[in-house]
């Protein structure tokens, strides 16, 4: 256990179809063959982990300038993301600056996690990223195959990258970061223990929601590389729930982010 708090960064929030988020959501059928279409929000959150070791920054968000050309304009009628503002005025609001931030973990690089990388260009901070992930982010942002969800404009900069080679990787103490396949190749899950609240998991969007989680229910094929590595994801997160009497948190579930901002109580 750790002596660590975790601070919420409120990001804005995202919306899309809902078959985006849970496979067949909305279905047509014979008395309806045409449903009305079910857009949903979400929240885009990041989480300051103040470490005896190291102020540490997990994801960064979307870009600024997502809704001004940053998106590529397709992108942005998909998963429009409202409330955008630069990384650093939202880190300000919750009491830090960018050079307060010791390390990024980068759970993955699509344009909604990896859009504020660009405050910690040029800088000397380590950006903490699974070597799948940044393969397939520059793959995929580079040719015409693979992932839309990145753009080389996010993380083709001049960074600092540490790479995670493995599956298990002690960060820090009291940190370990495990890579959950599935929603991108890369995706890291971070793994807490901590003083006051106990074992916390930032599952990132392994589940976009709770009901991905809770229900294991999957995402569209569009927010999934793979199925079955997704389930399989899924039950190394619930192995680690259950031996450690941890409290999961998803990538976009509004009520994990209250959560985060009531200090779990």
């Amino acid at each position: 256990m750790v002596d660590a708090t975790l601070t919420p960064i409120d990001r804005g929030t995202i919306t899309a179809d809902r078959n985006n988020i849970i496979e067949g959501a909305v279905l047509g059928t014979t008395d309806e063959p045409n449903p009305e279409t079910v857009m949903e929000d979400a929240p885009v959150y990041n989480v300051v982990i103040d470490h005896p070791e190291a102020t540490i920054l997990w994801d960064t968000g979307s870009h600024p300038d997502a809704a001004d050309g940053h998106w590529p304009a397709d992108l942005y009628t998909a998963f429009e993301h409202t409330g955008l503002r630069p990384l650093e005025d939202d880190l300000a609001d919750a009491g830090y600056a960018i050079a307060d931030i010791d390390m990024v973990i980068q759970s993955h690089l699509h344009l909604d996690h990896a859009g504020g990388l660009y405050a910690f260009e040029g800088t000397d901070t380590p950006i903490v990223v699974h070597e799948r992930e940044l393969k397939y982010a520059y793959y995929s942002a580079k040719t015409d195959a693979g992932d839309v969800a990145y753009l080389a404009g996010d993380f083709d900069r001049d960074l600092h990258w540490e790479i995670i080679h493995r599956d298990r990787r002690q960060l820090v103490d009291g940190l370990e970061l495990v890579h959950l396949p599935g929603h991108t190749p890369g995706l890291l899950g971070v793994h807490l223990e901590l003083d006051d609240a106990g074992t916390v998991i930032l599952a990132g969007d392994q589940a976009y929601t709770r009901e991905n989680y809770d229900q294991g229910l999957p995402m569209g094929g569009g927010l999934l590389w793979s199925k079955r590595d997704w389930h399989e994801s899924l039950r190394t997160v619930r192995d680690l729930e259950r031996r450690h009497d941890a409290r999961v948190l998803c990538g976009h579930a509004r009520e994990d982010l209250e959560a985060l901002q009531n200090g779990f109580e």
